[in-house]
């Protein structure tokens, strides 16, 4: 593509009302950390609240590295829609997905110091870059969304695209990410101040009442379990308190982790709109398929028809669908990535747990070793070898078996045969565990 000069595009708009404001408040709402689905959620309800009370303008304080592409598509969609004025004002970051964000806001301002880019589509937590028809899907929207508000697509194209140079700013084969100080010379950026304070004085609304929105307690629970690192270990919890419960059946600890785990898991998913009751149901629907291939096994149709309703459940609820409608591919990375993740600690954890627990002191003491032998040193009563050699009287006739005196006490004996009368003396000749046979005593 034709590199384009620094300093020659779009000069930046001012920070002015096209109009008279409306009466209402100015309206400041944080947007920090991971882009995520709850973000999308808070952000929708801000939007409605400053909406009914007719704001005169909203601030968004944006300091993000990122997060999912279709929560960001989620709130892009909300900013652009919104009624009022809307600043994305960034404070430090507004890094891939912030970068979209950022620009479907009205105008764009900058703290000094900030910076704003590197839009690529990244799968997982290794930073490897996404294929590239999911990189077509984000070029698309960033282009979409600069020439929503007058803003230049190319530049914008720039962030995700590494093969578009922009001469004196990057490179070729490296994505654009600006300074405040370059994306305002390519009018990316409106304005640069200080504070949130500024501006609002740039608009002129320095008296106006206003409203700091902030997250509900429930909004920052719901982004806290919906967050990535705690959907792995919440499916953890559930594939492997499932495991464990269906390799020993009975309602017991692994059930209960199981229980506790699924409903962590679809709780918030459902309150974020991200599962829908079908889903839930096909999840029940794989473990019960599981449950009876392992209770009445067979050819293995149940039990593969069960996990792989629970797997595409599991995906599918990490996804933002309506009914059997699902957004794009690139919207699966993040869940399957999270799935892979949980099924390899999965898979680790089980071979740990095979290995280690019945070699523990406390556990095994619950377990049955498999062999209890004489040679493992094990033995079914107390064995007396200390009595081979020993005489002593018979104190009932031994027909073979009988009672004998030896010493102070009277134990159990048998013969090989033989009968001996009562009062005789006889010999201890073996002792077998239990078994102490003898013979007449002739000596």
């Amino acid at each position: 593509m034709v590199p384009m000069a620094f300093g020659q595009e779009r000069s930046p708009k001012p920070l002015e009302f096209v109009g008279e404001p409306a009466d209402g408040p100015v309206f400041v709402v944080p947007m920090s950390g991971m882009i995520d689905n709850g973000l999308a959620r808070y952000v929708r309800r801000a939007i409605n609240e400053a909406s009914e009370r007719d704001a005169a303008l909203t601030v968004f304080e944006i300091d993000t590295f990122g997060g999912l592409v279709d929560a960001a598509d989620k709130i892009r969609k909300e900013l652009l829609d919104a009624p009022m004025p809307t600043v994305a004002l960034i404070d430090k970051n507004a890094a891939s997905a912030g970068a979209l964000i950022s620009y479907a806001a009205d105008r764009i301002v900058m703290v000094p110091g900030a910076s704003i880019g590197a839009a690529t589509v990244v799968e997982g937590m290794g930073g490897e870059a996404a294929p590239d028809k999911y990189q077509s899907y984000m070029r698309g929207l960033m282009r979409a969304t600069a020439e929503a508000n007058g803003r230049d697509p190319v530049i914008a194209e720039s962030m995700v695209d590494p093969s578009i140079e922009v001469a004196g700013i990057s490179e070729k084969g490296k994505v654009l990410t600006l300074s405040a100080t370059e994306a305002l010379a390519l009018g990316v950026a409106d304005e640069i101040l200080e504070s949130t304070d500024e501006v609002i004085g740039a608009y002129g609304l320095e008296n106006t009442a206003l409203v700091a929105h902030s997250e509900t307690s429930a909004e920052r629970v719901l982004r806290f379990l919906g967050s990535p690192v705690l959907q792995s270990l919440l499916m953890l919890m559930m594939l492997g308190g499932l495991y464990f419960e269906l390799q020993t059946p009975g309602v017991g600890f692994p059930g209960i982790v199981a229980l506790v785990g699924i409903t962590l898991f679809f709780a918030p998913h459902y309150l974020l709109g991200l599962v829908e009751v079908w889903e839930i149901l096909i999840f029940v629907l794989g473990v019960g398929l599981i449950v009876v291939e392992i209770m009445m096994p067979g050819f293995g149709i149940a039990g593969i028809s069960g996990i792989g309703l629970v797997l595409f459940a599991l995906v599918a609820s990490l996804v933002g669908n309506v009914g059997f409608s699902f957004p794009p591919p690139s919207s699966f990375l993040p869940g399957l990535y999270t799935l892979a993740v949980t099924l390899v600690l999965l898979v680790a954890s089980a071979v740990v747990s095979a290995r280690m627990l019945p070699q523990a002191a406390r556990i095994s003491a619950l377990v049955l070793s498999p062999e209890l032998g004489s040679m493992e040193g094990y033995t079914s009563a107390a064995s007396h070898t200390e009595y081979v050699g020993r005489t002593g009287p018979a104190l009932t006739p031994l027909r073979p078996s009988g009672v004998m005196q030896i010493g102070d006490q009277r134990v159990d004996v048998l013969t090989s045969g033989e009968y001996i009368d009562a009062g005789e003396t006889v010999r201890v000749v073996s002792v077998q565990g239990a078994r102490v046979e003898v013979r007449r005593h002739t000596g």
